[in-house]
């Protein structure tokens, strides 16, 4: 009967039935000193992100399409915090290390996602900068409501969409075992190290729609800032020049530091061999930018700080 079973197991490619995340090896007080940071900027991310949609909505001046796509941007970040750091918590004390077969293709489903539904509206925020630097007396009419919310809806099903096939790619590998992850989250390269079974079509799958989501995305990021550039060159005043960067100036801090970790972990032709690197580079990609994200809003927008000023001072 146990032979049938492993047998049965081995046919439905799911004779591994959890794994164990390693999370960062260490002594106690090594990993309880990575606990308190992961837990400090999870709290201020929510907390950062959480008010600038606050903000958003109860500020009339800044309901325009350049804040209604940050206020999806900062939604989304909280998700994609949400769905790394509990679980790593629970990893690095020790309290939850294990996680289901399902469970844990379902996090790189959520994650994936909402990774690529964030170059997506990157894209989209530098196209709107585009339309409003390059076009300013026809902004209003070119990226009206109706538009705006079109792309946002557009980058959430992209997003989604472009990781199912992945997702079910992955969910059809075979693992035999061994059953330890060197993460603290599911992500695709340490499946495929793990698999027992051929993983050259996940490779090529991934390999694809990397190209597909982060490439294309940030081509059109950088045609758009190129135009953007041009235009701010033959502004004929400097007071007009440092006008008209400041209100892209944030948008584009964050767009190099998300796709140059981003590009560093999925555009590659197959699995890199050093889990541990992409372990680090994980940690700056799902904690570390969606705390920067809204400080760097925040401290580089003239607009937020005024809207953020009147309310304390309403308060």
């Amino acid at each position: 009967q146990t032979d049938l079973s492993i047998w049965k197991d081995m046919a439905n490619g799911t004779n591994v039935k959890e794994f164990i995340l390693l999370g960062f090896p260490g002594t106690w007080q090594f990993r309880v000193s990575f606990v308190v940071v992961f837990a400090l900027m999870y709290t201020l991310t929510v907390i950062g992100n959480a008010s600038i949609i606050a903000l958003v909505w109860r500020s009339s001046n800044l309901h325009t399409p350049m804040y209604f796509f940050l206020c999806n941007l900062s939604f989304l970040e909280i998700w994609y915090t949400t769905g790394v750091v509990p679980k790593a918590i629970g990893v690095m004390l020790g309290t939850s290390q294990t996680i289901s077969f399902s469970v844990c293709i379902l996090q790189l489903f959520f994650l994936l996602s909402l990774g690529s539904t964030e170059c997506f509206l990157l894209s989209v925020m530098a196209y709107d900068r585009y339309l409003a630097i390059c076009y300013p007396l026809r902004y209003c009419s070119l990226m009206n409501s109706v538009l705006s919310v079109r792309l946002a809806l557009s980058s959430w099903l992209g997003g989604f969409l472009a990781i199912s096939l992945l997702a079910f790619l992955t969910s059809r590998l075979t693992f035999c075992g061994p059953d330890v992850i060197n993460h603290f989250l599911c992500d695709i390269d340490s499946c495929l190290a793990l698999s027992c079974s051929d993983t050259w079509p996940v490779e090529l799958a991934t390999f694809l729609i990397s190209i597909i989501v982060v490439v294309a995305s940030c081509v059109v990021t950088l045609v758009s800032y190129m135009y953007i550039i041009s235009s701010i060159l033959r502004i004929q005043s400097a007071h007009g020049r440092k006008k008209a960067f400041s209100t892209c100036s944030a948008h584009l801090s964050v767009v190099t530091i998300w796709y140059g970790s981003t590009i560093f972990l999925y555009v590659k032709p197959s699995a890199q061999n050093s889990l541990d690197l992409n372990k680090i580079v994980n940690t700056f990609n799902t904690v570390v930018t969606p705390l920067l994200n809204p400080f760097i809003y925040t401290l580089r927008n003239k607009e937020v700080k005024l809207a953020l000023g009147r309310a304390f001072r309403k308060k």
